[in-house]
């Protein structure tokens, strides 16, 4: 005997109206025959949106709507692939911010946790996805967020746990995209873990860093109090990612695909809250 109850999905209708009208274009464009899916656009953009909000595992998403699971899982990745398609590049995203009048904007990384394991990385003993930074394994993504409240304007796509922030920063191309926004006058505030790219009073700001065996001096400790509380804020977008969709907390598909599903995320967010910055 089964039990059935209803729940309510924590997203506005018009979210769902989005995602859905993305599928039914995706339809169209692979030449999908009417009436030859098991679901409608609208009930599988449902069962997208359950999987981001609440990290509903894809065998009961596959039972409450009486398919199997290799059908489940394309309609999965499939509702991932559009939405991640709709997911602003950093170029356009620090347009963007110049035209909403941010003078910077805040770089911070995020581990997302992934139950895969036993890859073999460049370091002998060392999984690839193993990131010492939570102490399991999980993906590195690198995310930009505005000055005045943290909200994300663009995620990167994904890197193995095992790297730094630098390393993953690097791997995405944001560097050289930074150039740009840095000749417009812009500036991008960083913790300690981008010292490589940054100085203390530069386009790229970091914080000072305690000398080996001395002290900072009273307008050190000053910058840095001024620079942690500005960058502050940027610790609230990867916060609002995670607690918004319960799915980052753990990803359970392929590793490699968690930037599609931090893209994907940032695209329902967006649409929600219907604002890009």
């Amino acid at each position: 005997m089964s039990v059935t109850y209803t729940s309510v999905l924590p997203l506005s209708d018009h979210t769902v109206v989005r995602l859905a009208t993305l599928l039914i274009a995706e339809r169209r464009r692979t030449g999908t025959r009417s009436g030859t899916r098991a679901l409608s656009p609208w009930e599988q953009a449902v069962f997208v949106l359950r999987w981001f909000c609440d990290g509903t595992p894809v065998i009961r998403l596959c039972r409450d709507n009486n398919i199997g699971k290799s059908v489940g899982y394309r309609y999965l990745h499939e509702g991932l692939a559009v939405l991640a398609w709709q997911a602003p590049d950093l170029r356009n995203a620090l347009i963007a911010a110049k035209f909403a009048g941010y003078d910077h904007v805040i770089v911070d990384g995020t581990v997302i946790e992934t139950d895969r394991v036993t890859v073999p990385g460049p370091t002998k003993g060392v999984d690839l996805w193993w990131s010492g930074k939570i102490k399991n394994h999980g993906a590195n993504v690198q995310v930009v967020s505005g000055p005045e409240d943290g909200w994300p304007l663009w995620v990167s796509d994904v890197r193995p746990g095992r790297e730094h922030d630098t390393t993953a920063l690097r791997a995405s191309g944001a560097p050289e995209v930074f150039e740009e926004w840095f000749a417009d006058g812009g500036q991008v505030l960083g913790d300690g873990g981008y010292e490589a790219f940054g100085t203390q009073e530069g386009q790229f700001a970091v914080p000072f860093k305690k000398p080996k065996g001395g002290e900072l001096t009273a307008e050190q400790k000053l910058h840095n109090r001024i620079h942690y509380a500005l960058r502050a804020v940027g610790e609230r977008a990867n916060a609002l990612l995670k607690v918004t969709f319960r799915l980052l907390r753990n990803v359970t598909i392929d590793p490699w695909k968690i930037g599609l599903v931090a893209k994907a995320s940032l695209v329902i967010l967006h649409t929600e809250y219907q604002r890009t910055t």
